[in-house]
């Protein structure tokens, strides 16, 4: 069997792509919030270092030992790579960006990306891009400005580095559905951990300092890891179920998640402007699912058309 005929194929299963969204942005809510609590401590190199040497040694102990030589083969190595460079420093922009603006202003600009994804999948990845993708696009937006706000006053440095990271996570972004035609999973995956950890744990020896973490903070270091690898395995797979016009708007339900463990963990309340931009979030997931193929073009036609979208951060 060739090395493109063995991923599993793309079908159109939309409802199943978008349950795996929903643990998965919910993974990388929780995974923000455990970031933003750990580089008030420690340096974000440090902190993204450790991140991503955690979601590597998972891989190679967990899944290494059934998948095997799979794991690191891939037709598309280079694009592969490219990918795992988006990924690794889409997430160091972000943790920069976090360290100068306030967290509300800071998502804003990044959740400028489904929007991007949208507006490109049409000419780029030849996926249909009917009506409602668009109003589930620009309302998922609309309920993002409303949960944000963005207002004056901020550090142009962070503006940057945010920016940075919307142009990472939308190449990121196609770069996973193209690949999802010939890429296995877990390949993509283990190689977005290995380009991560190489990259940042080379500055280890000149970034690993501070006070020794306690148990908390050492369950948080390794919670760091998990929730990256576990929510950007059921982010690619959600793909494969669903094109990237659909379930990019879906996407915003990582600010649902976080406005909540935000509240829990900081006392942040969600005010009520917020809470009716996270309606609006959660109206642009519903359009988005009940969405349908345009008349005379079967599911499996639009499969064999789609090839991925997550998250750089």
């Amino acid at each position: 069997m060739s090395i493109a005929a063995s991923p599993a194929p793309l079908t159109h299963q939309p409802l199943r792509g978008l349950v795996l969204i929903l643990g998965a942005t919910l993974l990388f809510a929780y995974n923000d919030t455990t970031n933003k609590l750990l580089i008030t401590e420690y340096n974000v190199p440090m902190v993204t270092a450790i991140r991503y040497i955690t979601h590597c040694l998972l891989m190679l102990a967990i899944i290494a030992p059934f998948q095997g030589r799979l794991m690191v083969r891939a037709t598309r190595m280079r694009l592969v790579l490219v990918r795992a460079f988006s990924l690794a420093l889409g997430s160091f922009l972000m943790s920069l960006a976090l360290q100068r603006l306030p967290v509300a202003e800071a998502t804003a600009i990044i959740y400028l990306c489904p929007v991007i994804v949208v507006l490109l999948s049409g000419p780029l990845l030849k996926e249909q891009v009917t009506p409602f993708a668009w109003v589930a696009a620009l309302l998922g937006f609309t309920g993002v400005l409303l949960i944000a706000r963005p207002g004056g006053g901020l550090d142009p440095l962070g503006v940057l580095f945010a920016l940075g990271n919307v142009v990472l996570a939308v190449a990121y972004n196609l770069l996973s559905r193209v690949l999802a035609h010939t890429e296995r999973t877990v390949t993509m995956l283990f190689f977005s951990a290995l380009v991560g950890a190489i990259g940042f744990g080379i500055f280890l020896p000149w970034t690993l300092h501070g006070a020794a973490p306690t148990p908390l903070q050492l369950v948080l270091f390794l919670g760091l890891g998990i929730s990256a690898w576990l929510g950007h395995f059921l982010f690619t797979q959600s793909y494969r179920y669903a094109p990237a016009a659909l379930v990019a708007p879906m996407t915003y339900m990582h600010l649902v998640w976080a406005g909540i463990l935000g509240w829990l963990v900081f006392g942040h309340a969600p005010e009520a402007l917020a809470l009716g931009g996270m309606a609006l979030v959660t109206l642009a997931g519903i359009i988005s699912a009940v969405r349908r193929p345009r008349s005379g073009q079967r599911p499996a036609q639009l499969a064999a058309e789609d090839g991925t979208t997550e998250r750089a951060g």
